[in-house]
Formats: structure tokens, C-alpha cells, sequence
């Protein structure tokens, strides 16, 4: 009893709300720079995913396999980056990040084979998923200086980038290569990672009040076993987010081009049109999180998602696909954030980091998942699998809820 209690109030989250002193403004700004940033570098590599897979010359498993190094490298990376944080402060750690990530972005291009490629995305994983447990860090560290659910705000941010990378994308697939498209991003992202990072050193991070202990080796007292429970039911939540939003990122491209005769530029529009619904719904997730609370929400956006992305995997023309992966993106908007939120109030640094790792082994599972049902069924039959994830979170997250008023333990 007493962990489903501790349980429904991380869930029902904060209400309060103070007011923001510049610095706290400063460095909110800066830290969306850094999310805005990820979302579009990333976003910029998914969209030449055809183009690079028609380059090596990989066929579905394989190319699986290769996609499996960002997911591997992410996931090998986040719990170190837990480390990181606590030892030279997030801030510092999320501008080393960031400007590895930008580097890492020009390698893809440069290979010629599914293995190449697959030792390359273990680099840019490894930036990836160091900076989205930094710069997630920061971000729950300012929140509690904020007293507000801003959490899906920053993930808006990401979203903006991802629907401005594919954008982009989709307008230059045609004119420009892979390998001149994504120099172009690296340089941006350099670009920004100064400006921002600059922020980032001269403000340092606000100081929080004292969070549920998380260990590492096992819970050594009550509050920290609560504590790790928290994060990993968090996680458990964040993996089926992040299976569905990887399955799109990596495959969605691939099934209005290949199963529904899609031109290159509809191909790439389809994951900015999931991008757009992901940012319209994260632009508006504080309120919806202040005014129903999380596990509504969580619930909500779970079953929307499960709807949408059946009808994005079995719709019979690229534009009701399309249709399909908006409403998907839409449900799916504030599912991460909540969840990365919750486990950072429950477990600070480590609590991100546990819960990230846990979250994205979504992504370590999606890609080779999806590529090995796709070559014994069908891409379409292996997407289904997002919304088979998307209601196990809507179903965990009721379940949590069903279980405080009935008063099972």
C-alpha cells in the first residue's frame, strides 16, 4: 500500500506555481535550445535512413541490425551519463553531448555496408542518449525550482526540431546528398550547442530539495525502495513510448515508400506530420497535465496512439497513413515526458538515467523487432506492434491508479 500511494502521488504531480526570475527564464531558454536541437539532428538522419539503406545495400534485417547501434549505444551510455551528471553538474554534460552529437551526425553517409553503418550509430547513439539523460536531468532540476509541470514543453521543443529536420528533409531529399544534408545539420548543431552551452556554463544548475534515493545496487532502506519501484514502473511506461516513437523515426519512411507508393518527399513529410502532431500536443501537455493530472493523461494518450497507429499500419493509401501516424504522434506526445518527469522527482540524475535506460530499450528492441516481423510478415503487420505498446501503457498506468483506490499492494 504504501508504494502504490507514493505511487498515485507521483502521478498526480505538483500544482504549484511560482513566479520565474530571469535566471530561471535564461535557463529555461537554453535548455529548449538543447531539446529543439536534438530533436532536429535526429530527425535529419531518420529521413535519409532510404537513402543510406539504398547505399549499403542492406536489406530489412539487416538494416535492423545496423539501427540497432543508436539504441545500443544510447542505452550503454545513459547510466554512465547518471554518473556524469553527478559528478560535473548536467549543464556541463549536456553541452559535451550536444556538440558529440552534432560530430557524430556526419558519419552515416561516409559507410558503405549494414556493419559500417551499425559500428557508426554506436558513436551517434552514444551521443544521443548521453545527451537526452543530461539535458532531461537539467530540465527536471529546473522544474523543481519552478514548481510546474513544464516537462512536456521541452519535449515540444524536441518534437519542433523534429518536425523542422524533417521538414527540411523532405525539401532538400531530392537536391542534395545524404553526406552534404547531414554536414549541413552538424555545423548547425555546433552552432547552437555554443550559444546555448554558453547559457548553460554561466547559470548554474538552481539547487532542488532533497529527492527519494535511488541505488544503484539495490534499495538499502524503505524511501529508496519506493524510490526505485517508482522509477521502474516510470521506465516500464517510457519503453512503450519509446518503441513506438523509434518505430516511426526508423520505419515509418520506409512503409509510405516501400508499401504504399509514396515519392520520396511524402515519404518524408509522413514522419514530419507525426512530428507536428508530437509538438501540438506537447505545446499544450502542461495544461492538459495541471488540469486532468498524469495518469489521465497517460491513459488518454495511450489509447489515442493505439487507435492512430492502426490505421497508420493498415490504412491502404499513404495519405490515411499519414492521417494515422498524426493521431498516433498526438497520443504519444506527453507519454516520455510525464514518465522521465515522475522518475526524475523520484530519483534526480540517477532516476532519469535509470528510467531512460529502461525507456529506451524500446528503441533497442524496435528496430531489429520490426525488421525480423517484417521480413517473416509484413512492415505493416510488424507496425502494429507500436499499438499493441502504446495500450500496455495506458493499461499500466490504469491499472497503478485502479490499484491505490482498491487498496491491493
Amino acid at each position: 500500500m504504501p508504494t502504490l500511494n507514493k505511487i498515485r502521488t507521483a502521478f498526480a504531480g505538483g500544482r504549484g506555481c511560482v513566479p520565474t526570475d530571469p535566471r530561471l527564464a535564461r535557463l529555461r531558454l537554453a535548455i529548449t535550445a538543447f531539446f529543439a536541437m536534438d530533436g532536429f539532428l535526429f530527425a535529419g538522419w531518420v529521413v535519409r535512413i532510404p537513402a543510406i539503406k539504398a547505399q549499403t545495400g542492406a536489406d530489412a534485417g539487416a538494416l535492423g541490425l545496423a539501427l540497432l547501434g543508436v539504441s545500443a549505444g544510447a542505452v550503454a551510455f545513459m547510466m554512465i551519463t547518471g554518473r556524469l551528471c553527478r559528478r560535473f553538474g548536467s549543464h556541463a554534460v549536456t553541452t559535451a553531448s550536444a556538440a558529440a552529437l552534432a560530430l557524430s551526425i556526419v558519419l552515416p553517409p561516409l559507410t558503405h555496408s549494414a556493419t559500417a553503418l551499425g559500428l557508426v550509430l554506436l558513436v551517434f547513439g552514444a551521443a544521443y542518449g548521453s545527451l537526452n539523460v543530461a539535458m532531461n536531468s537539467a530540465a527536471v532540476d529546473l522544474i523543481s525550482a519552478l514548481r510546474r509541470p513544464v516537462m512536456p514543453s521541452f519535449h515540444a521543443a524536441f518534437s519542433l526540431g523534429g518536425m523542422l529536420g524533417a521538414g527540411l528533409g523532405a525539401l532538400i531529399a531530392g537536391g542534395l546528398s545524404p553526406t552534404v544534408h547531414l554536414l549541413l545539420l552538424a555545423v548547425i548543431g555546433l552552432l547552437v550547442t555554443a550559444v546555448a552551452g554558453r547559457s548553460l556554463r554561466a547559470h548554474p544548475a538552481p539547487v532542488v530539495p532533497e529527492r527519494l534515493p535511488v541505488s544503484a545496487d539495490g534499495p538499502r532502506t524503505g524511501p529508496a525502495g519506493r524510490g526505485r519501484r517508482l522509477v521502474l514502473v516510470f521506465g516500464l511506461i517510457a519503453l512503450c513510448t519509446a518503441y513506438g516513437e523509434g518505430a516511426m523515426a526508423d520505419w515509418g519512411a520506409l512503409h509510405l515508400s516501400q508499401d504504399l507508393a509514396a515519392g520520396p518527399g511524402l515519404a518524408a513529410a509522413g514522419y514530419a506530420v507525426f512530428a507536428l502532431a508530437m509538438t501540438a500536443g506537447r505545446l499544450s501537455g502542461t495544461a492538459v497535465v495541471q488540469r486532468f493530472g498524469p495518469a489521465r493523461a497517460l491513459i488518454a494518450g495511450g489509447t489515442t496512439a493505439t487507435a492512430g497507429m492502426l490505421l497508420g499500419a493498415l490504412a491502404p493509401t499513404a495519405w490515411a497513413a499519414c492521417l494515422g501516424f498524426a493521431v498516433a504522434g498526438l497520443g504519444l506526445a506527453n507519454i516520455f515526458p510525464i514518465a522521465i518527469a515522475r522518475a526524475g522527482e523520484a530519483g534526480g540524475a540517477d532516476g532519469v538515467a535509470a528510467a531512460s535506460t529502461v525507456g529506451y530499450g524500446g528503441m533497442l528492441l524496435g528496430p531489429p523487432a520490426i525488421g525480423f516481423l517484417t521480413e517473416a510478415y509484413t512492415l505493416p503487420t510488424a507496425l502494429t506492434t507500436v499499438a499493441l505498446l502504446a495500450a500496455l501503457a495506458a493499461g499500466i498506468a490504469y491499472a497503478t491508479r485502479r490499484a491505490h483506490h482498491t487498496g491491493r499492494t
